[in-house]
């Protein structure tokens, strides 16, 4: 059942998702080569304190971390680790969410350490830009799988796949409610989109192919060839005007 949301409530996980970007946006600023990334995911913590937030991630299934980071081959919910240290080249998805006023926002990025090669950047680029392009097929009487088309294709024309194994979600009083929401799919089909709704829209796109495999520590997820992985997330709020960006952060 998908659960639309009061203006109140959309107004909760905007308040979260401002404090989400702001502490995205300074993650990323210390990602750089030769910082390891559980001092990442403390610096998230310490943030979250900061903004006296939870934590969305922590405690969920039994993730011991505040922040998921995977790098280059990883596609999503990479560990953080004291001896996993970031080196010039690499790619990394920081992944990151809090609870407001029981209230859950949560979003993702990826992003270059130092100098990456022309096909990494493009990679993020037309991730991030398939982001946007599913965004804007959030507007009410459009349909679920329009977001999922509108993913896809873009991805495909660049010549990258999509992960299929992962999806995003709707959001709310939960990290994940329905629907799901996946980056793959025939337009014109789904549940119709009214005001009210919350998603977490989040492309994975593998500079090869789409599939991927769990590691043995039951969480990270790395494509199965090798290739590289981009993820890019937010949560957005259909109104009657469109979409609605809530961890956009304030312009």
């Amino acid at each position: 059942m998908v659960i639309l949301k009061s203006a109140r409530e959309i107004e909760n996980i905007r308040r979260g998702g401002e404090i989400v970007r702001k502490i995205l946006m300074e993650l990323r600023d210390h990602a750089k080569a030769g910082i390891s990334t559980l001092q990442l995911d403390q610096l998230a913590e310490k943030l979250i304190d900061q903004f006296r937030v939870k934590p969305a991630f922590k405690g969920y299934k039994g993730y011991r971390h505040c922040l998921c980071t995977s790098i280059n081959e990883e596609v999503v919910h990479g560990i953080p680790s004291p001896k996993r240290f970031l080196k010039e080249g690499d790619i990394i998805g920081l992944d990151f969410g809090v609870i407001y006023e029981g209230y859950y926002s949560d979003s993702a990025m990826t992003v270059g350490i130092g100098k990456i090669d022309s096909e990494a950047q493009k990679l993020i680029r037309v991730t991030e830009e398939a982001l946007w392009q599913g965004i804007a097929q959030m507007k009410p009487k459009n349909r679920l799988f329009d977001i999922s088309h509108a993913v896809q294709s873009y991805v495909e024309r660049h010549g990258f796949s999509v992960v299929r194994q992962f999806v995003g979600h709707g959001i709310g009083q939960s990290l994940h409610e329905d629907p799901a929401i996946p980056n793959y799919g025939d337009p014109h089909t789904g549940i119709e989109l009214k005001v009210g709704m919350v998603f977490a829209v989040e492309p994975m796109v593998n500079m090869r192919g789409g599939e991927v495999r769990i590691l043995d520590d039951g969480w990270t997820a790395v494509t199965t060839d090798g290739g590289l992985s981009a993820h890019f997330e937010h949560t957005i709020a259909i109104t009657e005007k469109g979409p609605a960006v809530l961890t956009e952060g304030v312009k």
